[in-house]
């Protein structure tokens, strides 16, 4: 398996009967499942069929070299998950990898998940995790992940509570997350769903992704916290955005935040006109002219 997804292979094998078992619940999300390996894909357009057969409904379509849970196995077929996606994967396009090392971008899919020092239930909870928080997915052993959570703590997960994903899907995360709050009041110093300002949003948003950040937009930009970029032409969703309006910002480096999501747009907790979390243009008017840079995590 190349290393962005894993090098192949395949980690321990169940007994028939949980084969069948798992090999029989395709209906189910793969979020309700533990994965018994991880796989890579080896072909591109590659279709995931809602059965192990060439004639059954298409689930979606995989991208080649992406890393699939392994669900379960039947006559020439691996059951995987994707995204979120459960289904039936010809055996000929999966190579399963054997170490139980490798790399690939997760995304967690409830909120509460604790990562724990060891791949034990009973083992400490060395930090929290909420639903689409980004997580780097280090390997798979019996049933868990190792991973490495986007403010650095390394622990493990059980692997039904890891979607494994595209690159995009991850650092899109953040973005998923801060649409929740459209139409939340402006509160001037809030943090909280009950009312946000600027920074208190964006410190609320990432906090659910697991990374720390402080509560102004000035010490945010200024908290090296991620890679700065200093072109809108750069910029992918989920990537934090600074403003300085000169009017605005007392002397300091910025005066607004938000979250870019894609095509121009970013969101954003406004005190305009009572307007609260919004979604504005970043590429015109104000928010172009006062335009500072953005900020990768």
């Amino acid at each position: 398996m190349k290393h962005r997804a894993g090098k192949a292979a395949g980690m321990f094998v169940l007994s028939a009967a949980m084969t069948m078992l798992l090999a029989a619940t395709a209906s189910v999300s793969a979020a309700d499942q533990i994965a018994i390996g991880v796989g890579c894909t080896t072909g591109s357009s590659l279709r995931l069929r809602a059965e192990a057969s060439t004639s059954s409904s298409v689930v979606t379509q995989l991208d080649k070299s992406v890393a699939v849970s392994i669900l379960g196995k039947q006559d020439g077929w691996y059951y995987v998950g994707f995204d979120g996606k459960s289904g039936y994967v010809s055996a000929e396009y999966v190579i399963e990898d054997q170490d139980g090392i490798f790399t690939a971008p997760g995304r967690i899919n409830g909120d509460g998940v604790n990562v724990r020092a060891s791949a034990d239930p009973d083992a400490q909870a060395v930090a929290t995790v909420n639903k689409d928080a980004a997580v780097t997915v280090d390997g798979f052993a019996d049933g868990w992940y190792a991973v490495t959570c986007q403010y650095g703590t390394i622990g493990y997960i059980r692997s039904d509570f890891v979607d494994l994903v595209s690159d995009e899907a991850s650092a899109s995360g953040a973005a998923d997350i801060a649409t929740q709050y459209l139409g939340t009041r402006y509160v001037y110093g809030g943090s909280s769903p009950s009312g946000f300002d600027c920074s208190g949003f964006t410190m609320y948003v990432f906090k659910q992704m697991g990374v720390s950040l402080p509560h102004s937009a000035t010490s945010q930009w200024q908290s090296g916290k991620g890679q700065k970029l200093y072109s809108a032409s750069e910029l992918k969703s989920g990537d934090l955005v600074f403003f300085n309006d000169p009017s605005r910002s007392n002397g300091k480096a910025c005066s607004h935040a938000g979250i870019y999501m894609g095509g121009g747009q970013f969101i954003h907790a406004s005190s305009a006109n009572s307007g609260g979390v919004i979604v504005s243009t970043l590429t015109s008017g104000y928010y172009n002219t006062y335009f500072v840079g953005g900020m990768r995590v």
